[in-house]
Protein backbone atom coordinates (compact mmCIF):
# COMPACT_ATOMS: atom_id res chain seq x y z
CA UNK A 1 0.00 0.00 0.00
CA UNK A 2 1.07 3.65 -1.24
CA UNK A 3 1.48 6.36 1.49
CA UNK A 4 0.28 9.45 1.37
CA UNK A 5 3.03 12.11 0.86
CA UNK A 6 1.84 13.61 4.58
CA UNK A 7 2.24 10.24 6.39
CA UNK A 8 5.89 10.00 4.62
CA UNK A 9 6.51 13.40 6.08
CA UNK A 10 4.98 12.38 9.46
CA UNK A 11 7.35 9.37 9.58
CA UNK A 12 10.49 11.40 8.47
CA UNK A 13 9.76 14.62 11.12
CA UNK A 14 9.38 12.09 14.04
CA UNK A 15 12.90 10.30 13.40
CA UNK A 16 14.65 13.31 12.58
CA UNK A 17 13.49 14.73 15.95
CA UNK A 18 14.31 11.38 17.92
CA UNK A 19 17.53 11.55 16.00
CA UNK A 20 17.74 15.26 17.06
CA UNK A 21 17.54 14.48 20.62
CA UNK A 22 19.61 11.91 20.47
CA UNK A 23 22.53 14.11 19.45
CA UNK A 24 22.01 16.78 21.92
CA UNK A 25 22.38 13.87 24.48
CA UNK A 26 25.39 13.07 22.86
CA UNK A 27 26.75 16.20 22.48
CA UNK A 28 26.39 16.99 26.31
CA UNK A 29 28.49 13.65 27.10
CA UNK A 30 26.18 12.34 29.29
CA UNK A 31 26.45 15.25 31.84
CA UNK A 32 22.59 16.48 32.31
CA UNK A 33 23.58 20.09 33.28
CA UNK A 34 25.35 20.60 29.87
CA UNK A 35 22.08 19.00 28.19
CA UNK A 36 19.61 21.45 29.81
CA UNK A 37 22.02 24.25 28.54
CA UNK A 38 21.97 23.07 25.46
CA UNK A 39 18.42 22.37 25.23
CA UNK A 40 18.08 26.14 27.06
CA UNK A 41 20.43 27.69 24.38
CA UNK A 42 17.56 26.58 21.26
CA UNK A 43 15.25 29.22 20.38
CA UNK A 44 13.55 30.80 17.28
CA UNK A 45 16.16 32.79 16.22
CA UNK A 46 18.99 30.16 16.68
CA UNK A 47 21.19 29.48 13.38
CA UNK A 48 22.62 26.56 12.27
CA UNK A 49 26.05 27.46 12.85
CA UNK A 50 24.62 28.23 16.71
CA UNK A 51 23.86 24.38 17.41
CA UNK A 52 26.35 21.78 18.95
CA UNK A 53 28.08 19.72 15.76
CA UNK A 54 26.29 16.62 16.90
CA UNK A 55 23.43 17.84 16.08
CA UNK A 56 24.00 19.90 13.03
CA UNK A 57 25.12 16.06 11.43
CA UNK A 58 22.26 14.78 13.04
CA UNK A 59 20.26 16.89 10.77
CA UNK A 60 22.24 16.97 7.74
CA UNK A 61 21.76 12.99 7.68
CA UNK A 62 18.41 13.51 8.39
CA UNK A 63 17.51 15.82 5.73
CA UNK A 64 19.24 13.48 3.09
CA UNK A 65 17.56 10.85 4.31
CA UNK A 66 13.89 12.17 3.98
CA UNK A 67 14.79 12.82 0.30
CA UNK A 68 15.76 9.36 -0.25
CA UNK A 69 12.57 8.12 1.81
CA UNK A 70 10.39 10.17 -0.58
CA UNK A 71 12.12 8.92 -3.67
CA UNK A 72 11.90 5.59 -2.77
CA UNK A 73 8.14 6.31 -1.82
CA UNK A 74 7.49 7.53 -5.45
CA UNK A 75 7.48 11.25 -4.75
CA UNK A 76 9.53 13.36 -7.00
CA UNK A 77 11.69 15.82 -5.03
CA UNK A 78 13.19 18.28 -7.77
CA UNK A 79 14.11 21.80 -7.95
CA UNK A 80 12.48 23.61 -11.21
CA UNK A 81 15.37 25.83 -11.49
CA UNK A 82 17.50 22.90 -12.00
CA UNK A 83 15.25 20.96 -13.95
CA UNK A 84 14.39 23.55 -16.04
CA UNK A 85 10.60 23.39 -16.17
CA UNK A 86 9.51 26.65 -17.15
CA UNK A 87 7.21 28.86 -14.37
CA UNK A 88 4.87 30.02 -14.30
CA UNK A 89 3.70 33.23 -15.92
CA UNK A 90 3.08 35.77 -13.24
CA UNK A 91 -0.45 37.51 -13.69
CA UNK A 92 -0.47 40.96 -15.16
CA UNK A 93 -2.19 43.95 -13.36
CA UNK A 94 -5.19 45.24 -14.66
CA UNK A 95 -6.61 48.68 -14.82
CA UNK A 96 -8.19 49.12 -11.22
CA UNK A 97 -9.09 52.31 -9.66
CA UNK A 98 -5.93 54.63 -8.86
CA UNK A 99 -4.27 52.63 -11.35
CA UNK A 100 -3.05 54.47 -14.17
CA UNK A 101 -4.88 56.77 -16.32
CA UNK A 102 -9.24 56.05 -16.82
CA UNK A 103 -9.15 53.58 -13.93
CA UNK A 104 -10.06 50.47 -15.26
CA UNK A 105 -12.67 48.31 -14.00
CA UNK A 106 -14.65 44.76 -15.75
CA UNK A 107 -15.04 45.36 -19.65
CA UNK A 108 -18.72 46.68 -20.39
CA UNK A 109 -18.75 48.05 -17.05
CA UNK A 110 -20.73 51.21 -16.39
CA UNK A 111 -17.85 54.04 -16.54
CA UNK A 112 -17.65 56.43 -13.58
CA UNK A 113 -19.31 59.83 -15.19
CA UNK A 114 -17.12 62.03 -12.88
CA UNK A 115 -13.93 60.67 -14.11
CA UNK A 116 -12.68 61.75 -17.28
CA UNK A 117 -12.14 59.40 -20.34
CA UNK A 118 -8.88 58.61 -21.59
CA UNK A 119 -9.21 58.89 -24.82
CA UNK A 120 -10.85 62.79 -24.68
CA UNK A 121 -9.93 65.62 -23.50
CA UNK A 122 -11.81 67.15 -20.58
CA UNK A 123 -15.33 68.48 -20.71
CA UNK A 124 -15.55 71.76 -22.50
CA UNK A 125 -12.38 71.69 -24.05
CA UNK A 126 -12.60 70.08 -27.28
CA UNK A 127 -10.14 70.53 -29.96
CA UNK A 128 -11.10 72.52 -32.82
CA UNK A 129 -12.20 70.71 -35.82
CA UNK A 130 -10.20 71.15 -38.96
Amino acid sequence: MTKSASEVMHDVLVAAVIDGLGALRAASKGVPNALLRDLGAIHPNTTFQDLPAELQASIQTSVRAAFTRLQSEGYTVLNPKVAGVAPRPQPRPTGGPGRGPGGGGRPGAPRDPRRPRPDRPPSGKRPPRS
